[in-house]
């Protein structure tokens, strides 16, 4: 990236950070990032619709055509064709631009936001991208108290707020810069917010290093795949890598994911345009995969990602249809109630298709505890699902400070056994957390394309062994850790001992003779 992007880049970051500070100031926690996000998100489509109308009548030789001038009745024309293309529809008086040109003389912006909003959503009604746009904007309260005791105060912060977010550099050309520049923003302010809102944060993402190199581990040796599935995908960043490892015209049916959160399910889909992913190439679902899993008729996928909640409930037993579940009955046994893990792994594994590959992170728990867990691992070992176990540092990831693991399953392998990788020291240390760079990223790929035997860092094990082991898969029970102590030489440490001793004495004797002048001069 040449140093002009980056630079825009830097200013982009602070601006926003002056935003996000500003507004903070009446609305706390989650709230300021679900208004700046939501503007952005409004400012973003449209732009978007814009740039695609104007081309349209652009390559038809209208050269001077501008959508955002023209009157509403004269585009009211083109509304049900652009629905079909766009999944949604603004009138030219409500673009962001034109709200937000005569904001500050009026007096009842808040219900002229709440009427846009309501609008943009109504232009899907009855379209395929109903789903899509349905509730994007609930989070978005232009009528609540935090942002003012009053609509005059209210209105006053969200004239603000439309001046920050239209006022951010994302390129003259929307076609050439706004679209990384949308999207990079989204990414900036969600790690913002997860960097300083602890555990609560970091339960929706996950830092941007290790989902690239989640992403590259499950198309090793491919270029392009049938779609890419997350079952808890927060807000969505793991899915859109694939865009960047493969370009999304290589993800040929697109986008699929599953978050049981509501407004992180909202955030999910917004980040999905943001990063100008239209809505015929995405399916976020709201909902509990594990109990209630969207896309049960799909086809199988190509590419599976997760970071799924650590060691959380989730009904196991007390349901006694889940044992009848396709997904789980195969194992024998129901992941334990109060540790939900291995059954969003046994999920996944279901959706998996026969030449598919699945990188799931992981708690560390699940790769040596015992009852249920144990003998899910064992379903796994004996089928030969298991194709690597990856220790990851410390410190990765906000909200917590555990060093996970990255358990990579695969249907269709050529061996068997499971490569063990030991990437506990694969980081710099960035800021507050650590980081996996593009060379500690590499290190790991290498190794897993490689599968071979690397001292202190990699092992290649077969199944059997590891069911004579109980089938335990923590990675430091295979990969032996570097004994980085320096070799001692015993005379040498005995001689310097006795020196130490001798000085000791000396000491004491000068302290005591110096007591003793003390005593006699009394």
């Amino acid at each position: 990236m040449n140093q002009t992007k980056e630079t825009q880049r830097a200013e982009l970051h602070k601006t926003i950070w002056r935003i996000a500070n500003d507004l903070r100031g009446s609305v706390d926690g989650w709230d300021f990032k679900t208004y700046v996000l939501g503007i952005l998100f409004y400012r973003f489509i449209s732009e978007n619709l814009t740039a695609y109308l104007n081309a349209g009548e652009h390559s038809a030789g209208q050269a001077d055509f501008d959508y955002a001038k023209l009157g509403d009745p004269q585009a009211e024309y083109g509304r049900k064709e652009t629905v079909a293309e766009k999944g949604f529809y603004i009138l030219p008086s409500e673009l962001f631009a034109n709200v937000r040109k005569h904001s500050a003389s009026d007096d009842n912006l808040n219900e002229t936001l709440e009427r846009v909003f309501s609008h943009i959503e109504g232009s899907a009604l009855g379209a395929d991208s109903e789903d899509d746009l349905k509730g994007l904007f609930d989070d978005l309260d232009v009528n609540s108290a935090k942002l003012g005791p009053t609509v005059a105060k209210r209105n006053e912060r969200l004239v603000k707020l439309l001046d920050a977010i239209g006022d951010l550099d994302l390129g003259t050309e929307f076609s050439d810069h706004t679209i990384d520049a949308f999207g990079d923003a989204y990414e900036y302010l969600m790690q913002m917010y997860a960097s300083s809102a602890g555990k609560s944060g970091g339960e929706y993402y996950t830092p941007q290093e290790v989902s690239e190199l989640l992403a590259r581990i499950t198309v090793v040796g491919k270029t392009t795949v049938n779609k890419v599935y997350d079952p808890a995908c927060g807000s969505g960043s793991l899915l859109l890598k694939f865009a960047k490892v493969l370009g999304k015209e290589n993800v040929r049916q697109g986008f699929f994911g599953q978050e049981i959160n509501l407004t992180t399910y909202n955030l999910a889909r917004i980040n999905m345009f943001l990063h100008d992913i239209n809505y015929e190439q995405f399916d976020i679902a709201h909902g509990d995969t594990l109990t209630d899993p969207a896309h049960w008729d799909d086809e199988p996928f190509e590419a599976i990602v997760s970071n799924p909640p650590y060691s959380i409930n989730w009904e196991g037993d007390a349901d006694p249809l889940l044992i009848n579940d396709p997904r789980y009955a195969p194992a024998g046994v129901l992941a334990p109630k109060s540790k939900a893990d291995l059954a969003f792994t046994l999920h996944m594994l279901s959706w998996l298709a026969v030449n598919g590959t699945a990188a799931i992170v992981e708690f560390p728990g699940v790769l040596y505890r015992g009852g249920a867990e144990q003998k899910i691992r064992k379903y796994l070992i004996d089928n030969n699902y298991v194709d690597a176990v990856i220790q990851l540092p410390p410190d990765l990831f906000f909200g917590t400070t555990i060093a996970t693991c990255v358990v990579v399953l695969k249907k269709s392998k050529k061996t068997n056994d499971v490569l063990f990788i030991d990437a506990s020291a694969e980081f710099v240390r960035g800021g507050n957390k650590n980081k996996l760079t593009e060379a500690n990223q590499q290190r790991i790929l290498d190794a897993f394309i490689a599968r071979e035997d690397v001292e202190y860092f990699a092992k290649v094990v077969p199944n059997s062994e590891i069911a004579n082991r109980d089938y335990l898969i923590s990675v430091s029970s295979y990969v032996d850790g570097e004994d980085t102590r320096e070799a001692v030489d015993i005379a040498a440490l005995n001689a310097e001992i006795a020196l130490i001793v001798a000085r000791q004495s000396e000491l004491r004797a000068a302290i005591d003779a110096i007591v003793a002048d003390l005593e006699d001069a009394e």
